[in-house]
């Protein structure tokens, strides 16, 4: 029984009943098949699960211990003396989710001396836990520098993440639980969710406000399914029907999805991750409870995402202002944010739809996140990771070991190992089959346990062989996925379609004879009494195939993306003659050839194909052909900085020509908000509210005296500056042209003085808005702003000459 219930905790925590109007109603819910039943021996995922166990982990946990996430715990009870390390409430979170993927390698592959290591992390939780079950450690700590974030006292604020560091815990507590059979963690977890249960709730003297940060409805589900205590689904339920109503005087906020009731959401807007963990748990919900009504609103909101705000990378949320979605269509490209937990919330969405409804094109979704942008977050040693995903990148995203907000980390440790258990599903009637790797698994189907094999090269060849090692003793349906980029469908949405259609999809034979299956809701059914020995085989052809975005999504307009098989591709300098990549372009009919190369970046299928680079010669446009590589994307940056990019330009009119070193190329660029990215990398805006490239902004400035500069390294001498200002509306704070605005010169002693001139300071828009002056030698130039009351501002690009 424990792996059975391994497989619905930690995979989806969510069994299923549909309420689709499109299709009848399944009959019964799908149950997960354990990541412990399936065993890889693939060359793709199980080297990444391996390194996850003995890499990811130690170096998440040494982290840890080196930036004093468990020395709070350790404060918190007394054990140490001294202040709480850290710079978020929610820093807790990291050692539980760690906690949690290491309670997952457990389960795998018993390790003694983490199991003993684990014993004594969960030694300091219990110690930090106070008497009533309250869990928090910077309010335990009173923790004064952090006290914006929870105030002065428990559950005063809506946004201090007491209830998602709740929700970790508990995630973390029934991992731990199910994986050693311990209740040490379980019982901290239990203690702390009653002490919730009473705190929070539709009584009189009870508080009425929903998670603020959610995965607590996630995790209170999980404990329901390990307790059979309904107090928990009810919790989970309370904090979904809180959203949205602004009780207790709490403000209402697109940020964390409390605009409105969720019943009557249908677009995602604000927090990327906040809304995938949301959701998810709005579906297990709307999932036990049958509420047709609440499973049709995390169905409107799913569709929007794909049909108009989802990357083909899988990644979601476009925006750094508030880690989230911008307006439907808006897809920039260098500036993506994709955070990696986004994409780890849109696979735990997407599965608990799939589990719900019995549908393929979640499924479709699911795979893309799974390969492109979940494992784009870490690197191919382990150790190092992305906390967004851009598109794009000239130099300016790297990799690192920690962050200061470092939930990514501990999120990918968790996931990595759980992945097996994405595999199948069952009913009563039917294996599903939903994933393709080289693999073994024992499969729990009514009274038997079925045991099947796939041999595959997959995601590099589409030939699969699945075979029946042990067969059920009755008949049994066997039903395999066909994936929507096999049948002409990148996504289930109008959002990204093929440049060329295929008319061969697929092939299936069983035991060599040809079989002609249909397709519905996305997989080919096989009813039959199978043998021991049984083997389907499918080819799915890989051909490169060639994207082409929706016509509303700017960023994209006469460009095209590259897949092979579920592998989205991207163009990266090392493999192209360090070039600068964003002035070349291959033309839609251009062939690509693909070639696995053993030896290049842990093993992958390189793309190849020629294209032309479009190159100034004394003002005029010049063609120079060019042969362009092209790598899978989650492998980029494991070799350094670099120019990158997933959209390649079909066209000439597409390209952004290398722009000539100006005097502001390489000058320090800082700001009095701090960092200054973006300010000069030559790309011009085509309006004020193209966002696709780097720019600058006062983040979090409003109203006030703020300043940019540049700083070179020996005097230069300057008479002009170009000014091309940001306007743009955003939940997080909008962007306007600030109230006025004058340039500034370093004199010789160091003073700041302005320049001499009778120009106008503009700030119109769609423009660059120039200044003359008159000629200044100067070491450092600088952009004072006064900004609008209520608003800030910034700049997508400052030129000087």
């Amino acid at each position: 029984m424990k792996i059975k219930t391994i497989g619905y905790l930690l995979c989806a925590g969510a069994m299923a009943f549909a309420c689709t109007k499109q299709q009848p109603k399944p009959s019964e819910p799908l149950t997960p098949v354990p990541f412990t039943a399936v065993h890889f021996t693939d060359g793709f995922w199980a080297p990444k699960i391996e390194i996850n166990r003995t890499v990811s982990i130690p170096s998440a946990f040494q982290k840890c211990e080196e930036n004093g996430r468990l020395d709070n715990f350790a404060l918190a009870g007394g054990l140490i003396e001294g202040e709480q390390q850290g710079d978020f409430p929610f820093d807790d979170t990291d050692v539980y989710k760690v906690l949690e993927g290491a309670s997952y390698a457990l389960a795998v592959q018993y390790d003694p001396q983490l199991d003993h290591y684990l014993d004594s992390v969960i030694n300091l939780i219990d110690a930090a836990q106070e008497d009533d079950g309250y869990l928090t450690t910077c309010v335990t700590n009173k923790a004064e520098r952090l006290k914006g974030w929870w105030g002065s006292s428990r559950w005063e604020r809506l946004n201090s993440h007491e209830l998602y560091n709740s929700g970790h815990l508990y995630e973390a507590a029934v991992a731990h639980y199910l994986a050693t059979g311990k209740r040490t963690l379980l019982d901290i977890a239990l203690k702390n969710a009653d002490l919730v249960d009473q705190v929070f709730g539709p009584g009189e003297n009870q508080k009425h406000v929903p998670s603020g940060h959610p995965i607590i409805e996630m995790a209170l589900v999980k404990l329901y399914r390990v307790t059979n205590d309904e107090k928990y689904l009810k919790l989970a339920r309370y904090f979904i029907d809180e959203t949205g109503k602004g009780t207790d005087g709490h403000q209402l906020s697109e940020y964390s999805q409390d605009h409105k009731p969720i019943v009557d959401q249908d677009e995602a807007v604000g927090h990327a991750v906040r809304l995938g963990y949301l959701y998810s748990g709005v579906t297990d919900v709307a999932s036990l409870q049958h509420d047709a009504q609440l499973m049709d609103a995390t169905k409107r909101v799913w569709e929007n995402v794909v049909s108009k705000k989802l990357y083909i990378t899988g990644g979601i949320g476009s925006r750094a202002q508030g880690e989230g979605f911008g307006p439907n269509y808006e897809l920039p490209n260098m500036t993506s944010y994709c955070e990696t937990c986004a994409s780890i919330s849109n696979v735990y969405w997407n599965y608990r739809l799939f589990l719900n409804e019995h549908d393929a094109k979640y499924y479709d979704v699911l795979e893309r996140v799974l390969y492109n942008g979940v494992i784009s977050g870490v690197s191919l040693s382990g150790d190092k990771f992305f906390y967004d995903n851009p598109l794009e990148s000239l130099h300016n995203h790297d990799r690192a070991p920690w962050f200061g907000c470092a939930c990514c980390p501990g999120n990918i440790t968790r996931f990595m190992a759980s992945i097996p258990g994405y595999m199948y599903a069952t009913d009563s009637q039917a294996v599903y089959v939903n994933l393709f790797a080289e693999s073994n698994a024992k499969v729990p189907f009514g009274r038997d346990t079925v045991a099947i094999s796939q041999t595959t090269k997959y995601p590099w060849n589409g030939d699969v062989v699945i075979k029946i090692d042990q067969a059920a003793s009755e008949k049994m349906k066997l039903k395999i996925r066909i994936p929507g980029w096999a049948q002409n469908q990148p996504v289930p949405s109008d959002l990204y379609h093929f440049a060329n259609q295929l008319a061969d999809s697929f092939t299936l034979e069983i035991n060599g004879e040809k079989e002609n299956a249909t397709v519905e809701n996305g997989y080919v059914s096989l009813a039959k009494k199978w043998k021991s020995g049984d083997e389907i085989t499918l080819n799915f052809p890989m051909p490169v195939r060639k994207i082409v975005a929706n016509e509303n999504v700017p960023n994209d307009k006469g460009k095209l993306a590259y897949q092979r098989g579920p592998v989205v591709y991207c163009f990266e300098d090392k493999d192209n003659g360090n070039g600068f990549l964003f002035d070349c372009f291959a033309k839609t009919d251009e062939a690509v050839e693909a070639q696995f190369e053993p030896d290049l970046l842990g093993g992958v299928v390189k793309l190849q194909l020629k294209g032309e680079r479009v190159q100034l010669n004394e003002g005029e446009k010049e063609l120079e052909p060019v042969s362009l590589t092209a790598i899978p994307y989650y492998a980029w940056d494991n070799r350094g900085t670099s120019n990158m990019l997933v959209w390649l330009a079909d066209e000439e009119d597409a390209v952004v020509v290398k722009p000539e070193a100006s005097v502001s190329t390489n000058a320090n660029a800082s700001a009095s908000s701090g960092w200054a990215p973006g300010l000069n990398d030559g790309f011009d805006p085509k309006s004020s509210g193209d966002v696709d490239k780097s720019y600058f902004y006062w983040w979090l400035k409003e109203g006030s005296e703020e300043w940019v500069q540049y700083e070179f390294e020996k005097p230069v001498t300057l008479s002009r500056s170009d000014v091309y200002w940001l306007d743009m509306t955003h939940y997080d704070g909008n962007y306007r042209v600030p109230q006025s605005w004058k340039l500034e010169v370093k004199d010789s002693k160091g003073n700041w003085v302005p320049v001499e001139t009778t120009d106008a300071y503009g700030v119109a828009l769609d423009q660059y808005n120039t200044v003359n002056f008159k000629p200044v030698k100067t070491s450092a130039v600088r952009l004072q702003a006064k900004l609008q009351e209520g608003e800030s501002a910034g700049i997508l690009e400052w030129k000087l000459n």
